[in-house]
């Protein structure tokens, strides 16, 4: 103890993250305080949203749980929001903390079907462009069905499987061996272009499906949270919901649909990247590696395991349960009959999930400060103050805008909760409230693509697992996003203003 020095703590302090990113949060602790005496919570507010968006911006330096984390530990000493609100945000979003926890962890126990019937997709499709038809189209399916967070785990976990398998032969290692057989360094450093192409490969195929996850999410009342939440204040079924918002859905999925189609045409941003044949060949002879290997008993744990995923559509799609009991259920059923009884064992699967179910907590207690200081009421007042005619199409903007920095699902539950109570009010009529509902609906649905923190899917998909692996980092995301982003954002305001307004 008698040789600590201040310089100790601060190599501590974040880690192995850079000296200029650990000065800035420690800039960011300092100045709150100083900013809320001189400006006021509602400016401090906005401030630390912003700062807590730059901790997402920089995840691939640090992870965004330890400086969010301190970011929201000091927003709730300053008093701009408390431990009850932090509280009842995290009860009114606690079915997606089950479904992170536990429908994640059930993927996991699927990865072997997943590879399996992904690499026989990918060697059988030659064509880039209807691979990246089929990820963003399937993705936007069973996101109508499932949910998004959901089928992102999906997505991720083939993708990880995928660069699991290459990096293995790249590092010198055979299929089912733990020994290298030459040196990673020199091996992956003469294979790099092929490298760097298929990180960019798998790029284009887990930014198409996460947009594909936002097409299907807006159409139905399972796509996403807020969806039921909107559809209990209208009192829509699910057929109604759907109907409701096809004048806005239905032209913003094929949009997306063409913009997947003409950015893997015409290579621009980031996308276009063609899977590269000496992967390919590494792909083709793992499945023949898999296939002379594969057991009577490696068989029926693949059968297994499709019974799970036929299970877990059908549960999802009738909502048997909520979403994080029925992915407690595939655990149970898969671990159960494919014999996987060790404690150690079950642990891998939550390995994934957690980290960002404590992120998601943090970042409730940044939406408690935004709930609690009221920093979206000017944005609410000023268009409930605008001509009825105009208003849906300038909800859909505000909505998609506040979204984008912050959480589609609050600000669609702020929205509503304040038309609902003007609707009540009998200031507007059921036509003009329903008209708003759809605009609040496809806004916080279909522009918050723009940002990883605008969807959970996005976020999710930021910090995961395979995000470090193939460079996919916040800006790259949003840069890779803009284009779906302006096409889809001005196809919905468009059929929101001449359709719905």
């Amino acid at each position: 103890m008698k040789g600590l020095t201040l310089n100790a703590f601060s190599q501590n302090f974040l880690g192995q993250a850079p000296d200029w990113y650990k000065m800035a949060i420690v800039g960011f602790l300092i100045v709150n305080p100083l900013l809320l005496l001189i400006a006021g919570p509602f400016i401090t507010g906005w401030v630390l949203v912003l700062e807590f968006i730059f901790t997402l911006a920089m995840a691939l330096k640090c992870y965004p749980l330890q400086p969010g984390g301190l970011l929201a530990f000091e927003a709730v000493v300053l008093g701009m929001t408390s431990p009850d609100t932090v509280k009842d945000e995290i009860y009114a979003a606690f079915p997606v903390l089950l479904l992170l926890i536990f429908m994640v962890a059930g993927i996991y126990f699927m990865k072997e079907l997943l590879l399996y019937t992904f690499t026989k997709i990918l060697l059988k499709i030659r064509s880039k462009t209807l691979i990246s038809l089929m990820f963003c189209g399937v993705s936007a399916v069973l996101s109508a069905f499932l949910d998004a967070l959901t089928v992102t785990a999906v997505v991720i976990s083939v993708a990880v499987g995928f660069f699991s398998v290459y990096h293995r032969v790249a590092s010198g290692k055979q299929f089912g061996d733990d020994h290298n057989h030459g040196t990673d360094e020199s091996v992956l450093e003469a294979n790099l272009q092929d490298l760097e192409q298929f990180r960019a490969f798998l790029r284009n195929l887990l930014m198409h499906a996460a947009v594909g996850t936002a097409l299907g999410g807006v159409c139905t009342t399972v796509g996403e949270p807020q969806n039921l939440l909107i559809a209990s204040y209208t009192g829509w079924d699910f057929k109604t919901f759907f109907l409701m918002m096809a004048p806005v859905t239905m032209p913003v999925l094929v949009v997306g649909l063409i913009t997947c189609l003409l950015l893997e045409k015409t290579h621009k941003f980031g996308y276009g990247e063609r899977l590269p044949e000496p992967v390919r060949s590494i792909l083709v002879e793992f499945d023949k590696y898999e296939t002379e290997r594969r057991s009577d008993k490696d068989n029926a744990r693949l059968v297994i395991q499709a019974v799970a995923a036929i299970f877990l559509v059908f549960a999802l799609a009738f909502h048997v349960a909520e979403v994080g009991i029925i992915g407690l259920t595939i655990i149970v059923l898969q671990t159960a009959f494919n014999g996987i009884v060790e404690e150690h064992k079950l642990g891998h699967a939550f390995e994934e999930a957690l980290p960002f179910t404590a992120l998601l907590v943090v970042f409730f207690a940044i939406v408690g400060v935004i709930h609690e200081q009221h920093l979206f009421s000017p944005v609410i007042t000023w268009v409930l103050s605008l001509p009825q005619d105009i208003q849906p199409g300038m909800f859909y903007i505000a909505n998609g805008l506040l979204s984008a920095i912050s959480d589609n699902v609050f600000v669609a539950t702020v929205y509503i909760g304040e038309v609902r109570a003007a609707f009540d009010a009998q200031t507007i009529d059921r036509a003009h409230f329903e008209a708003l509902a759809i605009a609040i609906n496809t806004g916080t649905n279909i522009p918050s693509v723009a940002t990883p923190n605008g969807q959970a899917a996005f976020l999710f998909l930021l910090t995961s697992s395979i995000a470090p692996l193939i460079g996919l980092s916040y800006m790259r995301m949003v840069k890779m996003a803009l284009p779906y982003t302006i096409a889809m954002g001005i196809t919905g305001w468009l059929c929101v203003h001449y359709f719905i307004g």
